[in-house]
């Protein structure tokens, strides 16, 4: 028998709505960091409070996008890390470019 992962061990230890939130979270810090890094924001600055409510709404679109696409865990939590690291102009950037592909 393996070993749990990470994600799973997080999923048995707080369930599916906690570990997809600090996946969530976890993106939007990254981005964050990004951009403190560059010299764009202070670490400690009022821009972090504003990541609150987007990290919650991508947390939000990325399980519906799991459960659209019949994803389990921990790939559900992956892909809510992803689109909140790319924040909701990132999503909608990918978005369009995949809906506009040429077939």
């Amino acid at each position: 028998m393996t070993e749990p992962g990470f994600l799973e061990t997080l999923n048995s230890l707080f369930g599916g709505a906690v570990t997809t939130l600090i996946g969530a979270f976890t993106g939007r810090l990254m981005y964050h960091s990004g951009e403190v890094k560059l010299g764009k924001r202070r670490f400690f600055g009022k821009e972090l409070l504003w990541e609150i409510p987007v990290a919650i709404g991508m947390a939000i679109i990325g399980e519906g996008i799991a459960r659209y696409l019949e994803l389990g865990q921990p790939v559900s939590t992956g892909l809510v890390a992803m689109l909140a690291y790319l924040g909701p102009r990132g999503a909608e950037a990918l978005l369009t470019a995949w809906l506009c592909r040429k077939k």
